[in-house]
């Protein structure tokens, strides 16, 4: 187990002398015994290649929950992510090693020596599916509606932008403030998927009723709750390797009844196949499975000053668990990640102690490091905060099997270091519009992961961040976090978004417990399927397989 040397600084100058001297004398807990995790072999796509394809058909694809409002400017859930992929390109975006490549752009940007002014080169070939052209100015009125709308979740992702000047055509330029080294990780995702400017001008606010980008499809109709479908798009530049007619993506919460459907074949590619089964369904005949590490996280968000809605002014919430970090701490160290994760995810997940994976070229050894497990020294902060054990929380979480599982065993865990957790299930897309009010003592959710550390930080910690949903308000970490954007070099980077970790390891608005595997499943009769490790789904060159070879497929 590692221990960050600095975690407990600054929470010990102002808590009672006598903790210090309890943090310093408390062994830590030794995890229980537990089989070493195998290693895994990311798998992620299964190729056409050489094989011949049938064109045309409907796909469908199972979507573990429901998502929000299809408008790339305000939105945040993961599978909203999946269903726009095939509909709103953006700029940039990630390949299967990570690595950041042109999309409706034709090469990374040209930054100015001075990193003031970004000019990025476009497609001339493209057209909305609306027929408007897309062109430097489309990208001018997208940038500017994500900085300026006020339901907006990118604009804190775009960084501290000045001007957005159309130079012509096919050329935009970006001028900043100061440097923002991040801005071609943000363009590949969300802040870079490009809307129809005509769209914009008839929807409005409306947009994400009915979305209008560049893309292999557009959008045909949603039936909430149930079902979202798109069309092949004639008009996208590159129509000829789009193969599919349609693709219905169909909301099935559960595992079991997702799993049943790919079995089926009532559906050809399932996501979020769980844990618990995936090892059987990876032996069974006409069925593969793709997986990849995340860069992403799934955590513990404590409302520490959330009282208007996440982006608006902090307020103040009148409890231990909000205002003394020494409970937060408390809370962190009655947490054992790795006996938790492998018990209950049979070694598929690992444990997490920060926003930034192991894999990341930004990781360090600060933010590799993880809190102590010491559930008694985590009684022993509580006695000396002056807080009556059991100290109890309302923990709100998605109503899924393995979340619920997961939940089951945290609660019994920290009982331990001296916390009563009431578990309180609700819809997914509930728990969404909850954190977002600041309408929670505690929740557990996750972020997919962005290849750059600023998109997995900046949003959910700096003061005002649009996914600030703790109401965290900390000026050192606001400017460590501003720092790291305005440099270039990803060793100084790695070294400033370390020191942002220490220091959340000493506040704890965030509590990060664990690193899912994507784990995609598919039915052996189509292939063009991808998923990398930002956790979307790529269906956009997906295909059914001719027939002579619908039942070779790959296990």
């Amino acid at each position: 187990m590692k221990f960050s040397s600095q975690v407990g600084t600054r929470l010990l100058h102002t808590a009672a002398a006598g903790a210090a001297v309890v943090l310093a004398a408390t062994a830590c807990q030794p995890i229980q015994a537990l089989e070493p995790a195998p290693e895994r072999e990311d798998i992620t796509s299964i190729p056409i290649g050489d094989r011949e394809v049938r064109e045309g058909g409907d796909l469908v694809m199972a979507l573990s929950a429901e998502p929000d409002r299809l408008d790339p400017t305000t939105s945040s859930s993961l599978y909203t992510r999946y269903v726009m992929q095939t509909m709103c390109q953006k700029l940039y975006d990630i390949d299967a090693e990570g690595e950041l490549v042109p999309q409706l752009a034709t090469e990374l940007p040209e930054v100015s020596d001075d990193g003031l002014t970004v000019t990025i080169p476009l497609r001339g070939d493209a057209v909305f599916a609306d027929g408007a052209k897309f062109n430097a100015e489309a990208v001018r009125t997208t940038l500017e509606r994500h900085l300026t709308l006020d339901d907006s979740s990118r604009k804190s992702e775009l960084g501290p932008i000045s001007s957005i000047e159309a130079v012509d055509e096919t050329h935009v330029r970006i001028t900043y403030k100061t440097p923002f080294a991040p801005l071609t990780a943000a363009l590949a995702d969300r802040a870079g998927m490009m809307l129809s400017p005509k769209a914009l001008e008839e929807t409005g606010k409306d947009f994400g009723d009915h979305p209008v980008c560049v893309g292999p499809f557009k959008f045909v109709e949603r039936v909430p709750q149930t079902s979202i479908k798109v069309e092949r798009d004639p008009l996208y530049y590159d129509a000829a390797n789009v193969h599919l007619d349609t693709i219905t993506y169909r909301i099935i919460t559960d595992a079991n009844i997702r799993a049943a459907n790919l079995r089926s074949g009532d559906v050809q590619v399932a996501d979020t196949i769980s844990p618990q089964d995936v090892d059987a369904l990876m032996q069974e005949d006409g069925v593969g499975v793709l997986q990849v590490g995340s860069l992403g996280y799934q955590g513990l968000t404590i409302n520490t000053g959330n009282t208007e809605g996440v982006g608006e002014p902090v307020g103040e919430i009148d409890t231990p668990l909000a205002q003394e970090a020494a409970v937060r701490m408390a809370l962190s160290m009655s947490i054992d990640r790795e006996a938790l994760v492998n018990t209950v995810f049979n070694s598929w997940f690992e444990p997490a102690c920060s926003p930034i994976s192991p894999a990341s070229p930004f990781s360090s050894e600060l933010s590799e490091d993880c809190p102590p497990y010491d559930p008694e020294g985590a009684k022993a902060l509580l006695k000396e905060a002056g807080i009556e054990t059991p100290y109890a929380i309302e923990m709100q979480v998605s109503n899924t099997p393995d979340t619920l599982r997961f939940a089951q065993a945290l609660q019994a865990a920290v009982a331990d270091g001296g916390f009563k957790l009431t578990i309180l299930p609700v819809e997914y897309s509930t728990l969404l519009d909850v954190q977002s009010r600041g309408d929670f003592e505690m929740l557990q959710l996750g972020w997919s992961g962005r290849v750059d550390p600023h998109g997995n930080m900046f949003n959910f910690l700096s003061t005002g961040g649009g996914n600030n949903y703790s109401g965290y308000n900390d000026p050192e970490v606001d400017q460590l976090l501003k720092s790291a954007a305005q440099v270039n070099d990803d060793a100084e980077r790695a070294e400033l978004y370390g020191e942002v970790v220490q220091r959340l390891q000493e506040d704890n608005p965030l509590i990060y417990l664990y690193r899912q595997r994507s784990l995609t499943a598919y039915t052996n009769n189509v292939a063009g399927i991808e998923t990398f490790a930002d956790g979307v789904v790529h269906l956009s060159n997906a295909a059914f397989l001719a027939d002579s070879q619908e039942l070779e497929g790959e296990n």
